[in-house]
């Protein structure tokens, strides 16, 4: 047999960017064939070379911008196009709001397929750099190299990265230097902790064979402007993990919780992990309204607060309280929208499936002094029974807002079963959100749908829709 000859790359040129898609890509449509194009901006006219091909589409990247559309902008981070966040950031903000909100008017029509009103228009971020309170950092002894270099040549140090994984790459960190999502002492941070390991000769972690000491951080910080820092070692050195943490902690005075863990299994979660105080307090406290919430280590909370506000502002319009219902509130988590509702409900009830949520949602009652609330951890499916009903009540209204994929089917079920007055559905995925509302058309009708824009620069869109009961 014959060797395989080497096909010749597809190119297109003169390629007309017509919409936004998945993912963060554009869409060309040249000849009836769907290209998604990496950094586009609908309204380009770009050349573009295929870089994979699939049976429905084509992804592809830019090799020349022709004409660049009235909407594209300057970016204002210095890794965009490598460390993968951010990725609209080439697009105003102005068309960034416009297509988040098609996303939801497309999922609503071509998945739910069933009579809505006109979209609210969507509800922007005023920040819309700086507005992420977690970010979560990777270490690595061999970091993404952007441009080609002999790898031999460089020294350990050079080798050494902080920063995120390149995207689909988990054993890919890329060395990151500024990052605009969060405050920028974030920067400042993560850069001290570098140069100092660094210059102490630390070892940066091994992604390969899970060795080295300098594994991860995650920062956190609250509208205060109080920060927590946790380090994740990968195994204990009691000299040089005192060392940097001791450094951390004289530089920066704003770091009130500084926190350690080590970890030695072979994957980054650290949530079955001890992780310890080394200095201040094992929490910050985060003010939305005049309620306050206390965030652990482990604790789950939005990671854009400034927003969040605005979200659950709108949620509770929604929901249309007049102080006599009994609310369940479906996926609590931590309780941040129960306890929003509490004042303008009779009762509220949460369901989390996560134990340790259900428990910061019980310390967060208790903090608020807020007396007329219950949560309970377990699967929503097997816990929102009739039996559990029974006992807790028939709610009037429910505040659902599950994860991306969706709500169960047999929770949408117990729903139609119950038939509360009014269902609010919070979702951060516009398309299980259109699926499971079809589910619930026949007997709701669907009166309000807001989206809320929680994470510019990125396709991401949150969405609130008001059902009624026929």
């Amino acid at each position: 047999m014959g060797k395989k000859k080497n096909r010749e790359p597809k190119f297109y040129k003169n390629l007309h960017i017509v919409s936004a898609g998945s993912e963060g890509k554009s869409i060309a449509r040249p000849e009836g064939m769907v290209v998604m194009v990496e950094y586009a901006v609908p309204g380009d006219v770009v050349n573009a070379k295929v870089i994979q091909t699939k049976r429905r589409f084509e992804l592809a990247a830019i090799t020349e911008i022709i004409t660049p559309s009235p909407d594209r902008v300057e970016t204002f981070c210095q890794h965009f196009g490598t460390c993968g966040g951010c990725k609209w950031q080439q697009m105003s903000y102005e068309s960034q709001l416009k297509y988040k909100q098609q996303q939801v008017q497309d999922a609503f029509e071509r998945i739910g397929k069933f009579p809505f009103p006109p979209l609210e228009p969507i509800l922007g971020s005023n920040r819309t750099t700086q507005y992420r309170n977690k970010v979560e950092f990777s270490s690595t002894d061999r970091k993404w190299l952007t441009d080609i270099t002999d790898i031999g040549t460089l020294t350990k140090a050079e080798n050494a990265g902080l920063g995120f994984h390149i995207p689909g790459r988990f054993d890919k960190v890329f060395d990151l230097f500024t990052c605009h999502l969060m405050a920028p002492l974030n920067d400042s941070i993560r850069n001290s902790i570098r140069t100092f390991c660094i210059e102490n000769d630390y070892d940066f972690y091994n992604l390969y064979g899970k060795t080295g000491f300098l594994r991860n951080l995650t920062l956190r910080n609250n509208i205060q402007g109080e920060w927590m820092l946790i380090i994740s070692f990968g195994y204990e050195d009691l000299e040089k993990r005192e060392a940097l943490l001791n450094h951390v902690h004289q530089a920066f005075p704003e770091i009130t919780s500084l926190m350690y863990v080590i970890n030695e299994k072979g994957n980054d979660t650290i949530f079955d992990l001890e992780i310890k105080v080394f200095a201040g307090n094992d929490y910050l406290i985060e003010t939305l309204e005049d309620l306050q919430f206390k965030i652990g280590p482990k604790s789950f909370f939005q990671t854009n607060a400034y927003q969040t506000i605005e979200l659950y502002k709108k949620t509770r319009e929604f929901a249309a309280l007049t102080g006599e219902e009994l609310v369940y509130d479906l996926y609590t988590g931590v309780g941040t929208i129960a306890l929003f509702v509490a004042k303008n409900a009779k009762k509220v009830v949460g369901i989390e499936y996560v134990e340790l949520a259900i428990e910061d949602a019980k310390k967060n009652a208790i903090l608020n002094n807020i007396t007329h609330t219950d949560f309970f951890a377990g699967d929503m499916k097997d816990l929102l029974t009739a039996e559990f009903i029974e006992t807790h009540g028939k709610p009037d209204v429910v505040i659902t807002d599950p994860p991306r994929a969706g709500m169960h089917e047999d929770v949408i079920n117990q729903l139609l079963q119950v038939r509360p007055k009014r269902i609010v559905y919070v979702s951060c995925n516009p398309a299980t959100q259109a699926r499971d509302i079809a589910l619930m058309s026949e007997i709701y009708d669907i009166k309000k749908v807001q989206p809320v824009d929680m994470f510019p620069h990125t396709h991401h869109v949150e969405n609130i829709a008001l059902l009624e009961l026929k």
